[in-house]
This record gives C-alpha cells, structure tokens and sequence, in this order.
C-alpha cells in the first residue's frame, strides 16, 4: 500500500520590502512521504522569495517535469519555474527551456558547493537562469518552524530574510551563485 502525503496549512504573513510585495496568504500543502521536513520549509521559502498572486505549488516530487512552484499564465505557458534543490543538468536544461524565468534556490550541508563546480559552466548557458544557495545552518534552523499547522511571518530586506513563528526566528542571507 502507498505511503499518502501529508497535508499541512501554512498562514504566511509576507513583507517582501525589497520586491513592495505585502500580504497574508493562507496555503494548503502536501508533505510527499519522501519529502523531508528540510526540503519542505525550503519549498516554502522558495514561494515566500518569488511570491506572487499567480504562484502556486506543483505536485512536487510526484512529477518529474514540474518543479517546486511555477506561474503559468492564460495560455498555460510558463512564465516562472521556481525550484529547490541538487538539479542534474538535463533539469536545468528543461526549465529554461521550458520557462520564460527559472529560480533555483540550492541547499544541503557539504553538497551545494560541490554541485556548483559540476554545473557552473550549464547553468552559465542559460540566460533566464537564477540560483541562489540557501546556508545549511539556516535551513536546518528552519526545521524547527515545521508544524501540521504553521503561522509564519516572512520579512525581507535588502536580501536578508527573517522567518519566524510564536516561539523561534531564522535568519535566511542566500548567496546568489548565478
């Protein structure tokens, strides 16, 4: 019998003062039963950085083509691949040449500077291509905001992000790579 994926609901209270965006937005999301509590709060901070109205999650891990979140517009084309992760580079390829804009937000202890070196010179190919690395020590303090049921407040500046609940805070500075 298949594992099924766990729901969560997540209250955000964007204030994205580098982008003007500010908003409250109350979100379902599923936990795929391979998917770490890590790996999650990165897909969520990933929709945090790129929010917009037209933004929203895929299925994730259950879809090899689809990537963490995209914005498609009327004609169902993509307008932004947002993504979180390792990627291999025939990924990489596939969101840009897919979309008009692809985000990588890059994480994990030890493997994104490795990862880095290998796929450089790839990623370097694609104009349309950003990617960011996410510290290990900030992502992995992230856990701890993790609950069936979360009520985050996200504040941006100057490209620092604090993200906190009742009880703890995290403190996100990404180094763009790309």
């Amino acid at each position: 019998m298949a594992l099924k994926s766990t729901i969560l609901k997540a209250h955000l209270n964007i204030s994205d003062m580098d982008r003007h965006v500010y908003t409250d937005k109350s979100l379902t999301l599923a936990q795929h039963p391979s998917e770490n509590e890590q790996r999650l709060m990165v897909r969520l901070l990933a929709y945090i950085l790129q929010y917009t109205e037209e933004l929203s999650f895929t299925k994730g891990l259950c879809v090899d083509d689809e990537p963490a979140a995209w914005q498609k517009n009327l004609t169902d084309d993509i307008e932004l691949w947002v993504d979180v992760g390792l990627p291999d580079e025939k990924r990489l390829k596939k969101a840009a040449v897919r979309s008009q804009q692809v985000v990588l937000y890059t994480y994990g202890e030890n493997t994104q500077e490795i990862w880095w070196k290998k796929n450089q010179s790839a990623a370097n190919q694609y104009d349309n291509l950003r990617v960011y690395s996410l510290p290990y020590s900030a992502t992995s303090q992230m856990v701890e905001l993790f609950a069936r049921s979360m009520d985050l407040t996200a504040t941006i500046q100057d490209g620092e992000i604090w993200l906190s609940d009742s009880k703890h805070s995290v403190q996100i500075v990404p180094t763009q790579l790309k």
